[in-house]
């Protein structure tokens, strides 16, 4: 994981992203944020996973289908299957050690 601070890749909504192998971060203080590192590092093991492409396709597609289904952009991505496994999983310290392959499909 290669942590890179610079406010001006993100959009105004975003804390963070990533973008294996980086994690982009809006400002310095969220590198010392448990639960927000945690959740990026279990996106970087879901794209690693997925061979790193396919992850970005099916996150994009999962989004756009649940776009549609919400028709509110927020409720979309926090019901995208990834993100709700990291949000779920993201203050558990040893969670990445237990986690089973392709866990977040129990978030489907």
């Amino acid at each position: 994981m290669i942590l890179i601070v610079n406010k001006y890749l993100l959009g105004k909504s975003f804390k963070g992203v990533s973008l294996w192998p980086f994690v982009i971060l809006k400002n310095r203080e969220l590198k010392d944020d448990f639960n927000f590192i945690n959740h990026e590092k279990i996106h970087l093991r879901q794209q690693l996973e997925l061979l790193i492409l396919p992850f970005y396709i099916w996150y994009l597609t999962e989004y756009l289908l649940r776009l549609f289904y919400y028709k509110d952009r927020f409720l979309a991505y926090k019901n995208i299957s990834f993100e709700r496994e990291a949000y779920s999983q993201e203050m558990k310290e040893n969670y990445l050690q237990d986690r089973k392959f392709w866990a977040f499909l129990q978030f489907v």
